[in-house]
């Protein structure tokens, strides 16, 4: 029943990773199943007045999937193929992202069925105000936080603070994270996840005695953590070789001037047809030998059929789930690829929204070096649990984050106990 209710591919890859870990740190089955489902799912339908007159019903969805740490945590996506089994699993990625970091969260995860490129600025502010609306009963700062994902930016999260503090009769920067500078949000916030992607990279390279300078990455997906992760990498002297994005792939084997793309997306709303680089297959694009491999915008691109395939050094996952446990078991087997997990990967979005909601709470803000060295020091720290972990027990770097993340929750519940 449990299982039908939540029927995805997305949600059964990441209960099979949670069912194996469990295993091996031989959680009682009691506290695994109160760990493993999730403790809230939200399903609402609203009416939205569309620009020519019509009326449209969409779908929302919002899970919460623990609270025994503190308030849940977790973005709001925008997507015609939302629905409640993806963003079960994301938010229960989301718990053991948090718990991995440290931080005082569970996991959450929202969204609206609907294209977002197709809906006129009216439109996406009046369904985002209904989807807020609906979700009153069901948030606050001290219970669930949203932040910006696929489909939804720094706008939509000041609609939504707007809703919410109309409602309650006065401003409440604490509701989302991911919010405009001017109205509560923080310096850093947009640029933390691929910034804590490029950092965690370097940071490998290092380990494997790998020059910056002069090394190449491919990155698949350029919005927001593929874009970023690209400038901060070049940056330090990588060459960007090839990068997709949803209408299709460019590749250049001397390199991507990513500040010249960035100018030309500005007009072009997508990279096809830049005119320094070729066009690709983006399905050919993760196969292709590189040093560094960033696949940063949908799950399980990297499965059984191209595991065997990838030519990459260093696989750093910006996406959630981009790999699949079929194609972890064929990376593990070869051993010549480093790969660094989702969940720590691209963790620096949460640990900076963490900063943001702390910001906003005491109404003291901080500046942005402050911010960058907090976000690389609590990356470090996580970086070496993992390894250490992975070490003692000689599993994989998914395994060993999981591992932590997976009993840091188990342990929270155990402490608190379990109310009549």
């Amino acid at each position: 029943m449990k299982e039908s209710l939540l029927a995805n591919p997305v949600f059964a890859m990441a209960c099979q990773q949670f069912d194996e870990v469990a295993d091996l740190i031989q959680i009682p089955q009691g506290e695994r199943e109160r760990t493993k489902w999730p403790k809230r799912l939200i399903t609402v339908s609203f009416p939205v007045h569309m620009d020519d007159g019509r009326t449209e019903v969409f779908f929302g969805y919002r899970v919460q999937h623990h609270l025994s740490s503190g308030p849940t945590k977790g973005g709001l996506r925008y997507h015609p193929e939302v629905g409640l089994g993806e963003v079960a699993a994301l938010a229960m990625w989301m718990s053991w992202k948090c718990a991995l970091a440290g931080l005082p969260y569970g996991g959450g995860k929202g969204g609206v069925a609907c294209d977002p490129a197709t809906l006129s600025l009216r439109e996406n502010e009046n369904l985002t105000r209904r989807y807020t609306q609906e979700m009153l009963p069901f948030i606050s700062p001290e219970t669930d936080v949203m932040a910006p994902d696929m489909g939804t930016n720094e706008q939509t999260m000041a609609w939504m603070m707007d809703t919410y503090s109309m409602n309650v009769g006065h401003s409440v920067q604490g509701i989302v994270t991911g919010k405009p500078i001017r109205i509560g949000g923080s310096l850093g916030r947009r640029e933390s996840t691929g910034r804590g992607v490029a950092w965690l990279a370097l940071r490998v390279m290092e380990e494997l005695n790998m020059p910056a300078q002069g090394a190449t990455a491919i990155i698949q997906g350029y919005g927001n953590v593929g874009s970023i992760t690209a400038l901060a990498l070049a940056e330090q002297g990588v060459r960007i070789i090839g990068i997709s994005d949803a209408y299709g792939a460019i590749y250049n084997t001397k390199g991507i001037d990513v500040m010249e793309l960035y100018r030309y997306m500005q007009t072009n709303k997508s990279i096809c047809g830049f005119p320094s680089a070729e066009a690709f297959d983006p399905s050919l694009l993760l196969e292709q030998p590189c040093d560094i491999l960033v696949p940063a915008a949908v799950s399980r691109v990297i499965h059984a059929g191209n595991a065997a395939k990838l030519k990459c050094k260093i696989l750093a996952e910006g996406a959630n789930g981009p790999t699949t446990p079929e194609a972890d078991e064929i990376i593990n087997q070869r051993g010549d690829i480093y790969l660094i997990p989702d969940i720590l990967c691209n963790s620096g979005g949460v640990i900076v929204s963490y900063f943001e909601w702390v910001q906003g709470l005491q109404r003291f803000f901080w500046k942005e070096p402050e911010i960058f060295e907090k976000l690389y020091g609590m990356l470090g720290n996580a970086h070496r649990q993992v390894r250490k972990k992975s070490k003692e027990l000689n599993i994989s770097n998914r395994k060993a984050a999981l591992a932590i993340g997976i009993s840091n929750v188990v342990e929270a519940k155990h402490i608190r106990g379990l109310f009549p």
